[in-house]
């Protein structure tokens, strides 16, 4: 269940925003045992944050979220912080850098890292991804992966909550797709059962921590574009499967959403990670932790 648990049960702490980001990020870690209990002096930190694409917060992360998650990270410890992402076009540095986030996350001391090689290229190259086995999973049996989230020392995850039209809403699970390779991996996840594939993701990839943005959120439509509401939460935790069932509450809590009416525990996502043991079953297993 990971580090951040309180008598075998992992936590999930929810932050209101009130104004001073960073310290609404570092309230929200240490709810939960705070970042020196995932870092470690001299540690190299892969940062996971959300840019499918360059549209505005929440279509993609919020550069300043993430600088601030930066700063959070080499203040407690970590030597090398990078940075890295795949976007949903093969031009990835282009999408970062009209985003905003290369000049900002440079500036804040992360290495900004594109998977595999920039551009159609990254279709062909082998040096930068490896093809890994999917050990339990069902949909999914092998898939390539970059390369730097094998062999990363820690993992933190930045995921925003909002819905999507093809996966029901994009939360921790489904952030990892951005570790996938293009073009026939990224294809072959679509085709068929993908909300599971999502999940069976996560038994090859675990992030330590996950710090989730929920300051804005698409309640319809997603990922990029959808209607938008704000709840100026900040969320955290060591569990997919927790933070993701507190993030969709979330967004089931304004009229008209696109998941009323669904139990979240039947969403495939969060249905099928239970499943594979990655987490909760139920509320009753584990904990809310406000301020």
């Amino acid at each position: 269940m990971g580090l951040y648990t309180r008598s075998g049960k992992p936590l999930v702490s929810r932050v209101a925003c009130d104004g001073n980001l960073k310290k609404s990020v570092e309230q929200a870690v240490s709810l939960i045992g705070g970042f020196d209990k995932l870092v470690e002096k001299d540690d190299t930190v892969l940062l996971k944050p959300n840019y499918n694409t360059a549209d505005q917060f929440p279509g993609s992360s919020d550069p300043e979220f993430i600088k601030c998650i930066i700063e959070l990270l080499y203040e407690a410890g970590a030597a090398r912080v990078i940075l890295g992402e795949r976007t949903a076009f093969l031009h990835s540095w282009k999408v970062l850098k009209q985003a905003g986030i290369v000049r900002i996350a440079e500036e804040a001391g992360a290495e900004v890292k594109v998977f595999g090689k920039d551009g159609w290229r990254t279709v062909f190259d082998t040096a930068g991804w490896r093809r890994v086995e999917v050990k339990g999973g069902r949909y999914l049996r092998k898939v390539s992966l970059a390369r730097e989230v094998l062999e990363a020392e820690k993992v933190v995850y930045a995921p925003l909550i909002k819905t999507h039209h093809a996966a029901d809403f994009t939360g921790s699970i489904k952030l990892a797709m951005g570790f996938v390779k293009p073009f026939f991996d990224q294809i072959t996840f679509h085709m068929r059962h993908l909300r599971e594939k999502l999940a069976e993701l996560s038994l090859v990839v675990k992030p330590g921590l996950i710090i989730m943005d929920a300051r804005r959120v698409f309640i319809t439509g997603g990922p990029a574009r959808g209607t938008l509401r704000e709840p100026n939460l900040i969320l955290a935790s060591g569990n997919q499967v927790a933070i993701d069932v507190e993030g969709v509450k979330i967004l089931q809590s304004y009229p008209g959403n696109s998941l009323e009416g669904r139990n979240v525990w039947s969403l495939e996502q969060i249905k099928h990670s239970v499943e594979l043991g990655l987490g909760p079953r139920s509320e009753e297993e584990y904990e809310l932790v406000t301020s």
